[in-house]
Order: structure tokens, then sequence, then C-alpha cells
């Protein structure tokens, strides 16, 4: 075979069905988030705002945030020095479990590198502690869950997005007595729609099934301490395990489990990916066990976190865009074909200084592609102003009209 060949393939197809990722080069600089510095491919650099980050809360330059990481470092240096169980456990671990454990009213909570690790280790380990495991899950769940539940080797049923009845249907078409988890999503990031969660947990009661919810998109920014969708509306206590990660509203990294005590013990001691990986450095660990603490007591920024969310899909909706709204903070603009998505994404960057990735196939489904705003509290309404009069002037014009792009 020729290899490079094969590698050009593979690489000229991306290209041609416009959809090839590229890296943005960006500088963050602490103190002036969403701001950044990007270095062009010339070497020349641009003031950008940032518009599709994941730092929801900009908690990754909280100072309450910073100062323990500084702390953490100054007292035990860069790196954890191994898994967590062989010497890679320190104290900052250990709180920020408490931390987490405490945040979702759950008696443990487990560590992982990331959130996409804590759903792969977590999902692909469960049918070796109940043989015979059945799945049902959503169709729509992250690439996480989709491949923790392919590699566990046990049986599975996907059930149609946020469909009850079809969900109703597959758990009754199995036998009584078979083990049974649902796994699903609090708040779907592509659309930004929630979960029936209390529905879904009413057929879990009703049927015998575990549930198990990502609310990675939620904690930090839902909830009245930040516990996600399910906290906000009182049923985190009929979730039997709740993945979140570190790396979104509380601005760090890592990814964690909450469930019980005896569940988190188990994972920990089948678990290849937890039990083979190098622990988060206690730096990390400090600064997210900082930002939980905060954000358990501080409500303004989830305020001004929807706030900021509204005012932007307000005026979105009204140039008339086709903006796919669900009453979440995530606020995506259809555009429905990759080569404009592209066209629009490069022209916001290039010509505004406004950094917005296209999100394509795979993430979503082709002829769905989007551009996917994440507003912020520290999008003032100067940027968003910008953004607005941005969006209107491409869309207006460029040879990209509504009508083309919303055909």
């Amino acid at each position: 075979m020729d290899f490079n060949a094969e590698l050009d393939r593979a690489l000229n197809a991306l290209h041609e069905e416009g959809r090839y990722r590229t890296f943005i080069d960006l500088e963050r600089r602490a103190g002036f988030y969403p701001r950044a510095r990007r270095v062009r491919e010339d070497g020349t650099e641009q003031d950008v705002t940032i518009w599709c980050g994941n730092d929801y809360l900009g908690m990754g330059q909280h100072p309450a945030v910073l100062q323990a990481m500084h702390e953490a470092v100054d007292a035990t240096g860069a790196g954890s020095g191994g898994t967590r169980n062989i010497s890679g456990t320190t104290v900052y671990h250990k709180r920020l479990e408490a931390e987490l454990a405490d945040l979702h009213g759950k008696e443990a909570a487990l560590l992982f590198t990331s959130a996409y690790i804590a759903n792969d280790a977590t999902l692909s380990t469960l049918p070796k502690l109940f043989p015979g495991l059945i799945i049902y899950s959503d169709a729509l769940n992250h690439a996480s869950m989709i491949e923790g539940i392919r590699r566990n080797g046990g049986q599975k049923r996907i059930f149609k997005h946020n469909d009850l009845s079809d969900l109703r249907a597959k758990l009754e078409a199995d036998p009584v007595d078979a083990p049974k988890l649902i796994a699903f999503e609090s708040l779907y990031s592509m659309d930004g729609d929630f979960a029936p969660i209390e529905a879904i947990c009413d057929l879990a009661d009703g049927f015998g099934a575990l549930t198990y919810i990502d609310e990675v998109h939620a904690v930090g920014m839902y909830g009245p301490r930040g516990g996600g969708v399910a906290e906000r509306d009182g049923l985190a206590d009929r979730i039997d395990i709740i993945n979140g990660t570190l790396a979104k509203a509380f601005g760090v990294m890592g990814g964690y489990i909450a469930a019980s005590d005896k569940m988190c013990d188990a994972i920990r001691s089948y678990a290849p990916g937890f039990i083979f990986t190098t622990s988060l450095p206690p730096a990390v660990a400090a600064g997210a066990a900082a930002s939980v603490a905060f954000l358990k007591e501080d409500q303004e920024l989830r305020m001004r976190h929807q706030q900021a969310a509204s005012v932007l899909k307000l005026r979105l909706k009204g140039l008339g865009l086709p903006l796919i709204d669900h009453g979440s903070h995530i606020v995506p603009v259809h555009v429905g074909d990759p080569v404009k998505c592209k066209m629009i994404s490069d022209r916001l960057l290039d010509d505004f200084g406004i950094y917005v990735q296209p999100i394509n196939f795979p993430t979503v489904p082709r002829g769905t592609e989007r551009l996917r705003f994440t507003p912020s509290p520290v999008h003032d309404p100067k940027m968003i102003s910008a953004l607005i009069s941005a969006m209107d002037e491409l869309w207006s014009h460029c040879a990209l009209n509504r009508a083309d792009l919303t055909a």
C-alpha cells in the first residue's frame, strides 16, 4: 500500500467536502478574556474576540482560581508524579473530589483527566460490574458516551432523541429481570435543548434501571449552587451517576463522576481508563476546587451569563437569522452547508476579528452545519453589537443571502 497516497486521499476528501478543520493559534491573556491575540500564518498578529469558547463563565481567569493554582505550584511543583494508585493522589485531589461530591449531593466523586475519559471509562466498565447490563442511549449522546458504550461489549439500545415513547418501547421489549441503565445528557450542546430528566427518571424507576446523566454543559451554570440541570430541577437525588467537566464553566481541566461511594469505588477499582492514567497535576486540581467552591456561592455570574445569552438570541432573531433556540445558553445559527459555514467563519475572523468555529459533520449531521456561539458574562454589550453588525453584513452581502442559506 502507498500509505502517503492513502493519507492524501483521506485529507483531500475533507477539503473537497469543505469540512477540513484548521487550528487557530490564539494567545489567551489573563484578565482580558474573551479577547485574545491571534497569530496568523504569516507571523502577524490580530486582536480577536472569542465567541466559541467553553470557558462559559470566564473562570479560567478568575483571581480565586489563579491564586489557588499559584499556591499549589509553589507548594508541590508541576506534575502529580503518578497514577492515583501509585503516588498520584494528593490532598488537592481529595479536596476536589469532596467538593464535587458535595456539589451534587452524592456520597463520593471520582476524578479523571477529562470528561471524555470519565464517560468512556465508566460506561465501558459498568457491564463488568453488572453482567448482562443493557444500556439505553439517547441518539444524540456525546461521542465519549457512544465510544464507552460501544467498547463495553454489552448490549445497547439507541432510543430516538428525547423520545420517551421510543425509550419506553425499548425498555418493554427487554426481559424484566435484565439489568438496565439509561444514559443521556441534561443539555445537548449542539442544539442547546434539555432532556426530560424527570420523565426519564420515572421510566427508570418503573423498569428498575440505573440512570447516568452527562451534565458537562450545565455544571456551574444551572442550579442554585451550579450543580447542573438536575439540581435546578430538584432531581439530582434520582440520578445514580452524574458526569461532569472541570474544563468548561469551571474554567480549568479534568472530568469526574459523582455517585454512591460503592459505585465510585468499583469504577476506581475496575476501569482501565482510571487505573492506568497519570492523575491531574495538583495545581489543576487546586484551581478546579477553588472554582467549584466559588461557583457554589456566586449567583451573579450565572445570572449575567443567562442575560448575555438572551440578549444575543434576541438580536440575532431581529436579523431574521435561522437561530436554534431551546432556552439554554447555547446559541446555534443554522447554515446547512459546510463550505458556506466555513466561509462565514473565516470572514468573521479575518475581517472583523470575531472567532467562531464552524461546526460540521461528524459533530453534527450533514446538512445541519452551523455556527455555535457561546456568550458569557464577560462578553460586553459592545462585543455583542460588533458581532450583530458583522453577521448582518455577511448574511446580507458576500453572496450569502438569507434565502440561499436557509433553503
